[in-house]
């Protein structure tokens, strides 16, 4: 299998498992990952999630109503500026999914066990950078006529 087609492979590996947290959620993908960002970023401005995600405000808006009305976040005044709004998890109602990532670390973790530190090095390296070209790709694709 060539680099493409194994990229190909691990993309829609990646995405559809992503998908399948999602529906155990009752929520799409994107609605999963802006969950765990504002789970693990703490609270953010709609705006900031909007550019995270890559996403314009109207749809940031529509998905924070959805995590919202699902129960997973709250709108809350932000402490240092009591006229903006953050987007917060609402910590009572965000679901416990240690489960399934438990599971899947302790899968990963058994067979990457099986290299040495110069391999995990190179692998390490490999999965770094191709985040950041995704990012960046994501950030053309997502600016108006930056084809």
């Amino acid at each position: 299998m060539d680099g493409a087609e194994l990229g190909w492979e691990l993309s829609t590996a990646v995405v559809l498992f992503h998908e399948a947290v999602a529906r155990r959620l009752g929520l799409s993908a994107v609605d999963h990952k802006a969950l765990g960002l504002i789970t693990r970023r703490g609270p953010l401005p709609a705006g900031a999630l909007a550019a995270e995600l890559g996403i314009g405000a109207s749809a940031v808006t529509a998905l924070v109503d959805r995590l919202a009305r699902a129960g997973y976040v709250r709108r809350v005044t932000d402490p240092g500026d009591r006229r903006r709004v953050l987007v917060s998890a609402d910590t009572g109602h965000v679901p416990d999914l240690s489960d399934i990532f438990a599971a899947l670390g302790r899968d990963m973790s058994a067979f990457m066990a099986d290299y040495d530190e110069r391999e995990i090095a190179a692998i390490t390296d490999y999965v770094t950078r191709t985040v950041a070209v995704l990012k960046a790709h994501t950030a053309r694709l997502a600016s108006p006529g930056q084809d």
